[in-house]
């Protein structure tokens, strides 16, 4: 029997407490679909008052949603290859204090990420998430209509052009191993059909087909568009809680305010390839 979970909305564009749920314990299918509804409901689920759990227990909950991508990169602190733990002190420049979608450089990024926080400063150190689905429904009919059939180029090079690491971890050794990929700039979500904005500082290059100066004007104002606060909610984290995102339908921003230490654990989802409108028929079909 589904254990009874409370959702409880934290801002009108993106966002939910889920209680009544203990992620260290086995869910039923019930339960699991209560969260799958919630999550494409609300993007990003907070789950509070957790206990720490243990790399198997974090592995399971994340097994519930899909198969675990395994991370680009391990750091110091990660103990096994599903698990990336993020120990910080000094988080400036070090990639996450931008607004992005993570590993949007892969032809298949990630559905979403589980992260739990383990040691907190006293002060600072919230993350920040944004609907891209509430982005996209801001802009003008012309300009929805004009991004619809557009793809733009995603790339790991352009994080290692602008930090050397990130958490300690190189990024540039893995160049070889990720060429460039194009994605639509418009994408629909596969289990909505909504569409939502897909490009992001990270990871996004150039927008296909138009000039270098007309990429980055347009790119410029996408960027500046998803930092609206309407369409933002800010995580104030205490030891123990949970964020489970829609890697696909948000991005997130890691405040880097602290400088004591700060240490987080995450496991990933794996996620399908970006299809866009021009996309939907074809998709449809199966084919």
């Amino acid at each position: 029997m589904a254990v009874e979970i409370r959702v409880e909305p934290a801002t009108a564009a993106v966002g939910a407490n889920v209680r009544g749920i203990d992620l260290s314990q086995p869910l039923d299918g019930d339960t699991v679909q209560a969260v799958r509804k919630a999550l494409n409901e609300h993007l990003v689920l907070f789950f509070r008052d957790q206990k720490l759990l243990s790399v198997d227990e974090h592995v399971r909950f994340g097994h519930y949603f899909g198969e675990i991508d395994l991370p680009l990169f391990r750091t110091k602190s990660s103990e096994r290859p599903e698990v990336l733990v993020l120990d910080q002190v000094a988080p400036k420049g070090e990639g996450a204090d931008s607004w992005h979608a993570d590993n949007t450089y892969m032809e298949t990024p990630p559905m979403g990420s589980i992260l739990q926080a383990r040691i907190l400063p006293e002060i600072g150190g919230d993350t920040c998430f944004a609907s891209m689905i509430a982005a996209y429904d801001a802009l003008s009919p012309v300009m929805k209509g004009f991004l619809d059939g557009l793809t733009a180029t995603h790339s790991l090079e352009q994080m290692v052009e602008r930090t050397k690491h990130v958490a300690g971890a190189s990024l540039r050794d893995s160049l070889s191993a990720w060429p460039p990929v194009s994605h639509p700039v418009v994408r629909i979500h596969p289990e909505t059909g909504a569409k939502m904005l897909n490009v992001n500082a990270n990871w996004t290059q150039s927008i296909d087909g138009l000039s270098r100066e007309e990429s980055a004007m347009l790119l410029q104002f996408l960027y500046t568009h998803v930092k609206s606060p309407e369409l933002q909610v800010r995580l104030h984290w205490n030891v123990g809680d949970v964020a489970f995102w829609d890697n696909r339908a948000l991005q997130h921003y890691a405040v880097a305010d602290y400088t004591s230490r700060r240490v987080m654990q995450r496991v990933s989802i794996a996620g399908d390839k970006p299809f866009g409108p021009g996309d939907r028929a074809t998709r449809a079909a199966g084919s």
